[in-house]
């Protein structure tokens, strides 16, 4: 019998975090602890906010199971995809791990994983503060930037440029170009050397980038949560962001990797603010992919005792002993 417990926990952020929905100065996870005699298995769930999730309603989805048996693929129908899915599941791979004295990639039939670069998030704000946090990042060698969607991006990317000009650069519209020129917008960033635009409209509008000719590929954030939305995004969006609090889990997650490949699609994987203990999983799906961004514990004010390595040349590497070894 496995038993579940799930917490609120509450990691203030190391900055205001600021993108087009508003300011954050602190988070709340969901870690789910799951136990079956003595081992115990972790995971780590951040609600999606823009989904009306919140913290108290994942500790209440995991409370109400009950005594219901709880097991990787029972919970792919007892919970819909998100944060307390995501926590459970992950856990679940954790409590398996020990118990068989594995690790979770072999489990999943996984190579070993390597270390990956991850891109740093400047947070929203005036071009000015933007340069001065790229110059500040300036040795990282890929950096996302928040935009708004107000007409001033193009300022904001071109101040970017200058604090950082030798680093990669992608940019996350989160959902607030829809009363824009995108193809005009996509023509002036691509100048700037911006590599990939994330969610350029609303989910729901992906009907405004049918014949949008762009110089720069886009990737579907908020418009692909699991596989069930590959669909409306063939066609609109090259590449889609894997976030494990969408997707409802590692279980997904991967599946979803592997059909989006097959049908073409470029893969990015992200996470939401939150610890180590979210992006240890995240990192198995991050293998092979083209772009990854996995800052979450760096926003934060403090990160778990037993979190990950992440170095200085934007590298973060598989967790090892304590965290998802």
């Amino acid at each position: 019998m496995i038993e579940a417990h799930a917490a609120i926990e509450r990691w203030p952020t190391a900055q205001p975090f600021t993108i087009a929905r508003g300011t954050k100065h602190f988070v709340d996870t969901v870690l789910v602890t799951v136990r079956a005699g003595e081992t115990e298995g972790r995971g780590e769930g951040t609600p999606v906010y823009y989904r009306d999730q919140t913290a108290a309603g994942a500790v209440a989805m995991i409370e109400a199971l009950g005594d219901v048996r709880i097991d990787r693929t029972a919970i792919q129908t007892l919970l819909p995809p998100g944060a307390a899915r995501n926590a459970l599941d992950c856990a679940l791979w954790d409590l398996e791990a020990k118990s068989e004295r594995a690790s979770v990639w072999a489990i999943a039939g996984l190579h070993p994983p390597s270390p990956v670069t991850t891109a740093l998030t400047l947070s929203l704000g005036d071009p000015g503060t933007m340069e001065m946090a790229a110059r500040a990042a300036a040795a990282r060698p890929l950096l996302k930037l928040k935009l708004g969607g107000d007409g001033g991006d193009r300022d904001r990317v071109a101040a970017v440029r200058r604090g950082a000009p030798a680093a990669r650069l992608i940019v996350d519209a989160n959902e607030a170009w829809g009363g824009l020129d995108i193809e005009a917008e996509a023509a002036a960033l691509a100048l700037l050397g911006v590599e990939l635009i994330e969610q350029p409209v609303p989910a729901g509008e992906e009907a405004r980038l049918d014949g949008v000719r762009a110089r720069v590929p886009f990737a579907a954030d908020e418009s692909c949560q699991t596989r069930a939305d590959l669909d409306r995004c063939a066609g609109r969006f090259e590449a889609i962001n894997i976030k494990l609090d969408k997707a409802g889990g590692l279980t997904e997650a991967l599946a979803l990797r592997t059909e989006a490949r097959a049908r073409g699609f470029d893969v990015m994987v992200g996470c939401m603010l939150c610890t180590s203990l979210a992006v240890a999983p995240a990192l198995l799906v991050a293998q092979g992919c083209r772009w990854v961004d996995l800052d979450g514990p760096l926003l934060l004010a403090r990160d778990r005792t037993d979190g990950l390595r992440f170095d200085a040349d934007g590298r973060v590497w598989p967790g090892t002993g304590v965290l998802w070894g």
